[in-house]
């Protein structure tokens, strides 16, 4: 077997971030971290930073948070392991003039209006564009660099041809599901032996296990976040928190009786709450879709709760195998491709998943990630104020459910049908391409301007 193929870790695929949103405050942060690197480096002394959002960056960072995650980055700080707090109001509370401790280490003057929004220039690499410039104290460019937030969290930088995040994975070569079941017939093996494979090219197995169980962790984390929240969502729209109270009422309605598809609903809920309030949430494969894989995790461990942690690492890594393909043949970015591409492919990896670990053959796992594809093509992003709220929110809860009837019924099959997942994944490509730019994350169509902000 080769050593290529499309590939991307289990451990990249699904990060450990913070909310609101993957493209626009995850994969900028991590840019400007890379770039105050870059610049604290022995040489010329930086007196000043400014930088432009471009395209879907400019046009719904304020609500996403962009600029905030910008300066955060700038400070030295990662996605992975800052306190969230630390990000909200990192650049809306910082006073004009003030000095910018870049990296930990370097005093720079900074402004607010130094970081600069263009909603209506788009870079052709990418709708999520960001450049960052030092300069001088006689104003000469010391550094200038763009970076592009291509979606999940992932950067690239301009002139760079891979992603920032990670590289891709080795140990079997697949990049098509044609590919991959293929290889799962050939050597007798599933799909999460498959992401195995790839990912024991990059680490020892334990090492893997320790990074999927906190991956889960930190999922399992965020469910509890938001079952525990009351109150309203941040910014102006005032959405009411409803996982909370939901969960009370299914205690309060239990009386025995099974009610796990509610449970699943408010599963996604929960976590999408606490995205939106820039939480600790994992990119799976985004934020904007985050609540999807979680839920329907949490679902089938409270159906099965003797099922161990290799069962969870299983799901993970068969939800990463499909990942990866819609990744490396259309979109994971809501700027390139809409709402299909965020969670039309979490609901495509969450299907996956669950069909294998309720004991889905490779043929019945590509037929659930197709069917959960399939059924969301089309799907437009396009968040009411620029805020990952409405519809986003309730997207993710009625997305678990489809995933799990996708299972079900790919379940109820031998693998055999007529539309491929390869055949669904470039049809959202093609959509993806046909698709006007406001339905492309930039607030600018669709239910961003026929829902009146209050």
């Amino acid at each position: 077997m080769a050593d290529h193929g499309c590939y991307v870790s289990a451990l990249d695929m699904f990060s450990i971030g913070i909310g609101p949103s993957s493209s626009h405050t995850v994969g900028p942060m991590r840019a400007a971290a890379d770039f105050a690197a870059r610049i604290t480096r022995p040489g010329a002394p930086v007196a000043r930073i400014t930088g432009v959002l471009y395209g879907s960056l400019g046009a719904t960072g304020i609500g996403h948070g962009t600029p905030d995650a910008v300066v955060a980055g700038l400070r030295g700080l990662h996605p992975e392991t800052c306190d969230p707090s630390d990000v909200r109001g990192a650049w809306s509370g910082h006073r004009d003039g003030a000095p910018l401790l870049v990296g930990g280490t370097v005093e720079v003057e900074f402004r607010r209006d130094d970081l600069r929004l263009a909603p209506l220039t788009r870079k052709p690499a990418h709708p999520n564009a960001l450049t960052l410039t030092a300069l001088g104290s006689g104003g000469e460019i010391l550094l200038e660099e763009t970076y592009y937030s291509v979606g999940g969290g992932f950067i690239r930088r301009d002139g760079d041809t891979l992603d920032h995040s990670g590289p891709a994975a080795g140990g079997v070569a697949f990049d098509t599901a044609e590919d991959l079941m293929r290889i799962c017939a050939e050597f007798g093996l599933s799909i999460a032996d498959v992401a195995r494979l790839c990912e024991r090219a990059h680490r020892p197995d334990g090492d893997t296990d320790a990074g999927l169980d906190a991956i889960w962790a930190a999922m399992r984390a965020s469910i509890d976040a938001g079952l525990h929240a009351r109150g309203h969502l941040p910014g102006p729209l005032r959405v009411p928190r409803r996982a909370a109270g939901v969960m009370r009422l299914l205690e309060d309605e239990e009386a025995g009786r099974q009610r796990g598809a509610e449970w699943l609903q408010v599963y996604a809920l929960a976590v999408n709450e606490a995205n939106a309030s820039g939480e600790r949430v994992v990119t799976a494969p985004t934020n904007g879709a985050a609540g999807i894989v979680p839920a329907v995790v949490q679902y089938f461990l409270d159906a099965h709760p003797e099922a161990g942690a290799d069962v969870v690492r299983r799901f993970l890594l068969t939800a990463t195998a499909i990942g990866s393909l819609i990744k490396a043949n259309a979109y994971i970015s809501g700027a390139e491709g809409g709402c299909q591409a965020e969670v039309g492919s979490a609901c495509a990896m969450a299907a996956a998943g669950l069909c294998a670990v309720l004991g889905g053959t490779p043929p019945q796992v590509e037929n659930a990630a197709e069917i959960a594809m399939e059924h969301h093509l089309g799907l437009t992003c396009d968040p009411v104020g620029g805020l990952v709220q409405v519809p986003c929110i309730e997207r993710n809860a009625i997305a678990a459910s489809t995933a799990v009837t996708a299972a079900r019924l790919a379940l109820h099959g031998d693998g055999r049908h007529i539309v491929s997942l390869d055949t669904v994944i470039a049809t959202m490509r093609q959509t993806g391409l046909d698709m006007h730019t406001k339905y492309k994350e930039t607030s600018t169509g669709g239910l961003a301007v026929n829902v009146v902000e209050c």
